[in-house]
């Protein structure tokens, strides 16, 4: 009989445990995409307007991207445009291509992926693989 109590006891704490570290999960996700995400697209945005000569909203589909892990994945992403867009809007043609994306949609999906129309990139994540910036570029200056 103590042996049940005292199992019962460590599964409640563990219980307890789970629930607290769960508690603090929403805060720790609203944190990192104020802290760190949303200072990085504002950069990205802000390097390609300067790169590029055009403007290029990035927006996260908070629908299926919501937490930590998967704002870094999505950081990622962002990271990739600010480092690569110098380096690749150094010509006309290559602005012009660029340029004809206006907004840019960060997402978690089922695989990584980039897909572009009607002035729309979406660039996807599946939680471990993300879009780089090449798959953009390739997309955009067909």
């Amino acid at each position: 009989m103590k042996r049940i109590l005292v199992a019962a006891g460590l599964a409640g704490i563990v219980g307890v445990m789970a629930l607290s570290t769960a508690a603090f999960a929403g805060k720790e996700d609203r944190e990192y995409k104020e802290k760190e995400l949303m200072p990085a697209v504002k950069d990205a945005e802000a390097k390609f307007k300067s790169a590029c000569g055009c403007g290029l909203a990035i927006a996260i589909d908070e629908a299926t991207v919501k937490t930590k892990n998967e704002y870094t994945e999505v950081k990622y992403m962002v990271s990739a445009v600010t480092d690569g867009v110098a380096g690749y809007c150094t010509d006309a043609a290559s602005k012009k291509a660029l340029c004809k994306m206006k907004t840019l949609v960060l997402a978690k999906a089922a695989e990584a992926t980039f897909t572009f129309k009607g002035g729309k990139g979406i660039a996807t994540t599946d939680g471990q693989s993300h879009v780089s910036f090449e798959m953009i570029t390739q997309e955009l200056d067909k």
